[in-house]
């Protein structure tokens, strides 16, 4: 049987190795911790804004698994907070164990603790990854990278504010590696504002027991918990922090001016840093300490600071069976895009298998829009320094203004049903 080897066991990948196995292909994914889903172990936001219309789609078009995985592990849902309409959250301690044992039923050779280093290629196509343990080569027909964009060690130190000790673990378990530059394909460098390559990850947590009995009481209870700040907490640390957050929905002032506090199991602050000892002035925090990155004070890893050339399928020319996925796969931002793509990269490594041609997500849907704007946005260095998601920012408008935004389900399902691409992934 021919097989599929994905690299990165993030949303993007566990979505890319899902979706082929239920096809049928022997695949086998390889990651380089001892767990699953990379940010979003410390993330939890879902179904908020256009990602409640991407969902849907996905649950249409027969590739809903992950999507139900995190309904059924949501915390609190429906949730309004600046910049998010009915967002969900689901519970960060809960969902990697619950997506393992999903890929494990669909026949899934997981392979933790496996950092891909290297790749065979003849004639633009990839015939093995070479892994870290010495000698270990895993040969496949198709191969995808979702490696993603976070690290190594020295970006956080050159471009952030130094290694963290973040979510990624790269002193414990090595720097990332994408497959798809050592396989020969083009990387395109991607600047914020000030010029410095890449943004900062998005959030930090808090150890719930930290926090003053009353303050988690209230977070657990009402799902999200607004706490408005003054002085020197208001002042240039968090403004600066905010402007290097790699999600541009947050760049307003609502969150400029307050601390937004989420509970995803553990207490998501949507900033991704902040002096402990001045968050420790606050009323009910005189005791906190991060979770995560164990460094909260200082910064978070640096993420999105290249991305790959690929087309509207996926494909990265001229390699002629490798796909990418997830961050790897451009200016895509978010947990709800990560599986849009990776659902699409392991549907097409099926097609490529049997000797097909690979598609693209029809226009019409919201995730075809999604894929086909940020590759036409990385073209130009301008479009390069911002990054698209589903639920804020450029894109977000444009999904609004051109009414593919909706919350009605059966108007989703229609909409795939019309585009051809209903139980597509089935």
């Amino acid at each position: 049987m021919k097989q599929l080897v994905v690299v990165g066991g993030g949303w993007a990948g566990c979505a890319a190795a899902l979706t082929a196995a239920k096809k049928g292909m022997a695949v086998a994914l390889v990651e380089r911790t001892d767990r699953l889903l990379a940010s979003g172990l410390v993330g939890g936001i879902m179904r908020n804004n256009g990602r409640f219309t991407a969902a849907e789609e996905l649950v249409s078009m027969g590739g809903g698994e992950l999507i139900d995985i995190t309904d059924a592990c949501s915390r609190h849902a429906k949730l309004d907070f600046p910049g998010h309409r009915h967002a969900s959250l689901y519970d960060v301690d809960m969902v990697e164990a619950l997506i393992q044992q999903a890929l494990i039923r669909q026949g899934v050779k997981l392979l933790f603790l496996h950092r891909a280093v290297d790749v065979e290629v003849e004639e633009n196509t990839v015939k093995a990854v070479r892994l870290n343990q010495e000698g270990l080569i895993l040969e496949g027909a198709v191969f995808i990278d979702s490696t993603g964009t976070a690290g190594p060690i020295g970006n956080c130190s050159r471009y952030g504010n130094g290694c963290a000790m973040c979510i990624y673990r790269c002193p414990a378990f090595g720097p990332r590696v994408s497959m798809a530059v050592k396989a020969g394909a083009e990387e395109l460098p991607i600047r914020r504002a000030e010029g410095l390559p890449g943004y900062f990850s998005g959030s930090c947590e808090l150890e719930p027991s930290s926090l003053a009995g009353w303050l988690l009481e209230e977070i657990r209870a009402k799902g999200v918990v607004t706490i408005p700040l003054t002085g020197e907490l208001r002042a240039a640390k968090v403004i600066e922090a905010i402007k290097a957050k790699a999600c541009r929905q947050y760049s307003s002032a609502a969150f400029q001016d307050n601390l937004i506090l989420l509970d995803t199991g553990a207490i998501k602050m949507m900033v991704p840093y902040l002096p402990l000892q001045l968050l420790r002035r606050l009323d009910g925090f005189e005791r906190a300490i991060f979770r995560d990155p164990l460094g909260g004070s200082k910064g978070n890893s640096i993420r999105f600071s290249g991305l790959v050339r690929r087309d509207n399928r996926l494909m990265v020319p001229p390699l002629e069976n490798l796909l990418v996925a997830g961050e790897r796969a451009g200016l895509v931002l978010g947990h709800t895009e990560a599986i849009i793509t990776g659902t699409l990269a392991g549907y097409n490594a099926w097609r490529l298998s049997r000797g097909d041609e690979p598609v693209e997500l029809p226009r019409s849907t919201t995730g075809g829009q999604l894929i086909a704007y940020a590759r036409q946005k990385a073209r130009s260095a301008e479009g390069r320094r911002s990054l698209y998601t589903l639920a804020g920012g450029e894109f977000w408008e444009h999904l609004q203004r051109h009414r593919f935004y909706t919350t009605d389900r059966e108007v989703i399902r229609r909409r795939v049903e019309s585009a051809g691409a209903l139980n597509l992934f089935a």
